[in-house]
């Protein structure tokens, strides 16, 4: 065996001696409940798929953590299998975790035996799937019509996979998607939103309906699944409102969430209804009028002392304070339908309508099995107003609701042991980032970070973005978030830090750092000290096998305000390695080992064609640029035998072109016919996860109707034995963060790709509930 290239950081269990030792005993003792230095891993079953192939039938199947033992040239050791076809051994297999029965058929049954250190392990007993892929049947929830008479349909949109019951496999968490589902910054009703569980077989378990008072769409509803009490089954936790309510199927049971009591004694029912019409908005604008006087920011002389003043219309305007009425509503009129027009020709706000901007906002962990709420708390930060802190009335486009409801979630080992589920509001100006623990009975904060609100001189007329916040630690979060956020130990002390884009928090919540650079010539401030900002894709893992520690790759949107439009930088620092400045907004970038001629993996932004007509934008890890196109940035997924990074073209009910994966040498490796992808021009599937077999990602997607999903699994006999990756723990809170907004993919926290050494592959000392 070849000794690793790198020093493996602390809190690795080296997989040379000591794994065959410490490393596989503790996490075998660990299976009774766990020590207090392992970290809190799932008791996976052999996940065991079999497919029918052109040339037989395929195999695939887990080799679980604990059951390494050392590793070679071409993978880990570790456990050795026998396969059975028809209860007669067929194979003994030692190199991988996969086989193909050239004699066998759509009619036989298959299982595999681990033959270990100890009781053997005998799986479960499958059949193949005829087709080469698995349909989950899916229940579409029934059409409807908003208030305002518009009709809308639904189709099946993220998936997050749990084990639900604490049986070894995964269930499928599947959001559904109004067909009115918008943006934050669109006007309109949506749909309710319906969250389901799916056993593989589609058995519904139950449906979570959140009401008419959380509004759909990517940025609304992040959904956390995972086994937070570490009872062996997993938990939902997520945003939720008055009219909330569980269909369970398992327990024959309809309940609405539990009003806290302060909402109850203030009149709170589950029949409100807090979506405006465009009636209501203009109400709401006169009332916050008439109280402008005792606004804080007013009575502190840090706004104007008028709305006249604020909309640059005093010479038109004298009116006493506080407001009557009928002065409110002609300084409404105004703002309405000269000053906002003014502003910019989107502005039609006689038309806002469908938003929710007042009313209660809770906290739901629900039972994973049941889906009955178990517990419910007020949510970690209110919005306050309907956003005019948080600057959505100051720039050129008014957008009452935007930036203060813009939310993100995910999951982190913050103690290295147990998981915590993270939950977000704001990224442009304020930015907060609360942890919190579900310990079986109560929801607790572990602790809340909080920028403090972006200062402004005039809330109708100010650039909040870039503005510093006040908070003294966290002030220097705004405008540094993405619309993704990614889980990793980036400093190596085996607990999890929260890479909130081009800031990063420590996993005790404070600020590790905020990353900004020179603005460059030709920018539009040279020489000025800038945040690298806000971005649209999100990257952290261990991409240069020839540089110590992780390293992130991201896009940033600021144009000629932001000092990078892409840049790779030290996880552990934020420093800069390497990067380009583009000056326009650089809204795509992905990572992964498509060249297996280069070392390292190779990064990508989404560039145009440089004057000579040559593609831009593919680099080398240490940025050297590489002829050729870049590949496609919807998602990426370890599909192919070689340990290469393969990309999902998605497909939308708009287009011609079917969902596909692509190598980038070799091209379609898979055609996912009847398939549709998510979130129109993001082209995301419904879930890329490592849920069944080797370790290798499974696709799902939803078919053309939302009958079904669709998972499709690797068939390509691989000599490479690794560990599964939900067995990793950066790559398992990957998962469970991947349905967050502007989902992007995860990854190993060791070095993955097709020269890696299997030496540096870090095996995690764990426990099982």
């Amino acid at each position: 065996m070849q000794p690793p290239r790198r020093l493996r950081r602390a809190v690795a269990v080296a997989l040379v001696g000591v794994l065959a030792g410490a490393g596989v005993t503790a996490s075998a003792q660990g299976h009774g409940g766990g020590r207090h230095d392992e970290i809190q891993l799932e008791d996976l079953d052999r996940g065991l798929i079999a497919a029918v192939t052109g040339d037989g039938v395929f195999l695939s199947w887990r080799l679980l953590a604990d059951e390494v033992t050392g590793y070679n040239d071409s993978g880990l050791e570790g456990a050795v299998f026998k396969v059975y076809r028809d209860g007669r051994k067929i194979a003994t297999v030692t190199d991988s975790t996969n086989f193909l029965d050239t004699a066998g058929d759509a009619d036989a049954e298959y299982k595999v035996v681990a033959v270990k250190r100890g009781r053997d392990d005998v799986s479960d007993t499958v059949s193949p799937w005829a087709d080469g892929h698995l349909d989950v049947p899916l229940q579409k929830p029934a059409d409807g019509v908003t208030p305002a008479g518009e009709a809308y349909t639904y189709k099946a949109n993220d998936i997050s996979p749990g084990d639900l019951d604490g049986d070894g496999d995964y269930e499928y968490i599947v959001k559904w998607d109004p067909s009115n589902s918008k943006d934050v910054s669109q006007v309109g009703y949506t749909g309710n939103v319906y969250l389901d569980a799916y056993t593989q077989e589609g058995e519904l378990l139950w449906r979570i309906d959140l009401g008419v008072n959380i509004r759909a769409g990517a940025h609304y509803t992040q959904f956390d699944v995972y086994d937070f009490d570490g009872d062996g089954k997993a938990e939902v936790m997520m945003k939720t409102a008055p009219g909330t309510k569980t269909t369970s199927y398992v327990k024959d049971r309809e309940q609405y969430i539990t009003l806290p009591r302060d909402d109850r004694r203030a009149g709170v029912t589950h029949q409100d209804d807090y979506r405006m019409s465009a009636a209501d908005y203009y109400d709401h604008l006169v009332e916050m009028f008439q109280g402008w006087s005792d606004h804080p920011e007013v009575v502190n002389g840090d706004w104007p002392a008028t709305i006249e003043a604020a909309l640059g219309a005093d010479a038109q305007f004298d009116f006493a304070y506080p407001l009557s009425q009928a002065d409110a509503e002609t300084l409404a009129d105004y703002f309405i339908d000269v000053y906002a027009p003014s502003r910019s020709a989107r502005n039609q706000l006689r038309n806002f309508q469908g938003f929710i901007v007042d009313g209660p906002e809770y906290l739901t962990v629900f039972n994973g099995r049941t889906g009955l709420e178990m517990d419910t708390v007020d949510f970690p930060v209110e919005r306050g107003d309907d956003g005019l802190l948080w600057g959505d009335y100051a720039m050129a486009r008014i957008e009452p609701g935007n930036r203060v409801d813009r939310f993100l979630s995910g999951v982190a080992y913050l103690d290295g042991e147990h998981p915590s589920a993270i939950f977000a509001r704001g990224y442009y100006t304020r930015t907060t980032v609360t942890a919190i623990d579900w310990d079986g009975r109560n929801l607790t904060q572990r602790w809340q970070a909080d920028s403090g609100h972006a200062p402004m001189s005039n809330p109708f007329n100010d650039g909040p973005h870039g503005v510093e916040g006040p908070d003294p630690e966290w002030g220097t979060l705004t405008t540094q978030g993405d619309h993704f956020m990614q889980v990793a130990d980036v400093d190596a002390d085996g607990k999890q830090e929260i890479v909130y884009g081009a800031a990063t928090l420590d996993d005790d919540g404070s600020l590790l750092y905020s990353s900004y650079d020179t603005m460059p010539e030709g920018s539009a401030n040279p020489g000025a000290w800038a945040k690298l900002g806000h971005g649209d894709a999100l990257h952290v893992g261990d991409f240069d096998p020839d540089r110590e520690g992780l390293e992130i790759f991201s896009v940033f949107e600021g144009g000629t305000w932001a000092p990078y439009g892409y840049a790779m930088r030290d996880a552990a620092t934020g420093e800069v390695l390497w990067g380009g400045y583009t000056g326009r907004d650089t809204g795509r970038g992905m990572v992964g080992d498509i060249d297996p001629s280069i070392s390292g993996v190779e990064a990508w932004a989404g560039l145009p064609p440089d004057q000579a007509g040559n593609p831009e934008g593919l680099f080398t890890v240490t940025g050297e640029p590489i002829e050729g196109a870049a590949p496609g940035t919807n998602m990426s997924i370890r599909w192919d035998a070689d340990l290469t990074t393969q990309l999902v073209h998605g497909a939308d009910a708009a287009t011609v072109e079917e969902t596909t994966i692509r190598d980038y040498q070799d091209g379609v490796v898979l055609d996912a016919a009847g398939t549709l992808t998510n979130n129109y021009t993001k082209g995301n599937p419904g879930l890329v996860a490592d849920v069944l077999g080797d370790w290798r990602e499974e696709l799902l997607v939803r078919t053309g109707d939302s009958s079904a999903i669709r998972i499709f699994t690797s068939t390509e006999v691989t000599d490479h034995k690794l560990f599964t990756l939900m067995h990793d723990p950066q790559y398992r809170v990957g998962v469970a963060n991947q349905q967050t907004t502007y989902n992007q993919p995860q990854y190993t926290s060791f070095y993955l790709a097709s020269d890696m050494d299997f030496g540096d592959v870090r095996v995690p000392d764990y426990y099982t509930p």
